[in-house]
């Protein structure tokens, strides 16, 4: 019996491929998520990872052999894949690994409207189906194919109107992942002078990692922002449904920098509208929702966390820490894309630079995520509990990990990372000598 709990995670499936995922395990995930959604069809899109076209053809193969039918978009960011199940109302598989190295591939799964499949919401059924052996229906649906790029394209462009923008020159790094076939087609025709940097569908990422909340991996989209003298630079991650922003300076803007700019955005068309932050997001971002006239709720960390509560609450935007961005008029879903349409409008309406626009939204100080391998992470998470539980003022919570709130407004967010081996630490405080004095404290005791 394959041990499948090493691929299925927290809300996605993820794993290295022809050692942990192979055809015969996804054609059996198609079998069985066809039957958890019961049909009439399902849409398939996929990433430019050399593994990924076959992948995508053997679950689409376990589905039809459930009768169900499959609407196969090919290659696809994964907000693309999200809105084709908004728009096609069903549920849908995008298979990339999203900025992990090339050797990985994974399916992220939704329902139709792009409602999310984690383990509480579908993949623990799933799992189980496939580990019991569940028989095949033995039916036969059609496999179909179909183009939504354009459609893709001018969708985002009704959410956020950029046609009367000031001329803004721009970098974009898409790190050889699948922001290089969305963006062109995406800024088409909008008064965006675009310095495009490998837009190259690479699944071995020749030029860097696409994770570009990795500072090394940035480094290249610093240097060019300045050498061309760029209004602002966006790098993609691998299935371009994160995106990071740097400024005139090339100087990276923090994420919760710009969940609170495009929370402030949301606001001022939906006054009073709810908009969800997750626990590692900077406390400036509920602060300033609230002072905007919105309701900030917290949440845990992970794609299918925030849409859930997206949907419970009816939340008009959503922002994490990592740079997902999801929005109400995005089925719920999370877009890079549109998040840095909202920065460039924002940019653009007026004269000043990105780095004056943005400074009003960083109030604090930040480690930025600081991951530590270890043997025993529960019991380093016990360790830090014990030492900071017992003193004066100090408050714990364990939404998420665990989250330590100290006595003068620093806290601190210790949490295992749902896709690999890691602790992961997180600190805020009032400047930059308070978060180095914690980082030390808490890393010697992870560390230990």
């Amino acid at each position: 019996m394959r041990d499948l709990s090493a691929v299925f995670k927290a809300y996605d499936i993820r794993g290295v491929v022809g050692e942990q995922i192979d055809a015969d395990l996804v054609r059996a995930i198609g079998a069985a998520f066809a039957r958890l959604v019961g049909g009439p069809a399902i849409v398939v899109g996929y990433d430019m990872r050399d593994s990924s076209p076959g992948l995508a053809d053997a679950f689409s193969e376990g589905a039809a052999g459930e009768g169900v039918d499959v609407v196969n978009i090919g290659l696809a960011s994964t907000d693309m894949l999200y809105y084709a199940s908004g728009s096609l109302t069903l549920p849908g598989a995008m298979f990339t690994a999203s900025h992990n190295p090339a050797k990985y591939n994974g399916i992220k799964l939704c329902r139709a409207g792009a409602a999310p499949v984690g383990q509480d919401s579908g993949l623990t059924e799933i799992q189980r189906d496939i580990e019991q052996g569940v028989a095949g229906a033995g039916k036969s649906g059609t496999v179909e194919r179909r183009d939504l790029l354009a459609d893709y394209a001018a969708h985002l462009r009704s959410l956020v109107d950029l046609s009367g923008i000031r001329p803004l020159k721009i970098v974009v790094d898409a790190g050889n992942g699948m922001g290089g076939y969305t963006v062109p087609s995406v800024f088409d025709g909008l008064p965006l002078d675009v310095t495009p940097m490998y837009f190259e569908l690479d699944g071995s990422f020749p030029n860097h990692e696409a994770n570009p909340l990795d500072p090394k991996n940035i480094v290249d989209l610093q240097a060019k922002v300045r050498e061309v003298g760029a209004d602002a630079g966006l790098a993609f991650d691998g299935d371009a449904d994160r995106c990071f922003v740097v400024d005139e300076r090339g100087e990276p803007v923090s994420p919760s920098a710009v969940t609170a700019l495009v929370a402030v955005r949301e606001l001022a068309k939906d006054p009073g509208g709810t908009v969800i932050h997750n626990l590692i997001t900077s406390h400036a971002v509920p602060e300033i929702v609230t002072e905007h006239g919105g309701k900030p709720v917290r949440t845990r960390v992970g794609h299918s966390f925030i849409k859930e509560e997206m949907a419970r609450t009816g939340a008009i935007f959503g922002g994490e820490h990592s740079a997902h961005y999801y929005f109400r008029d995005f089925w719920k879903a999370d877009t890079g894309m549109l998040a840095s349409m909202h920065v460039l409008a924002a940019l653009g309406e007026q004269d000043g630079t990105l780095s004056d626009l943005t400074r009003i939204y960083n109030r604090y100080a930040a480690s930025g995520e600081i991951n530590s391998t270890v043997a025993d992470q529960a019991g380093r998470l016990a360790a830090i509990k014990a030492e900071f539980g017992g003193r004066d003022g100090v408050e714990l919570d364990e939404l998420d990990g665990l989250t330590v709130q100290l006595p003068g407004g620093a806290w601190f967010n210790l949490r295992a990372s749902n896709t690999e081996p890691l602790l992961r630490l997180n600190i805020e405080a009032a400047d930059d000598a308070a978060v180095a004095a914690l980082r030390d404290e808490v890393l010697a005791i992870v560390r230990a």
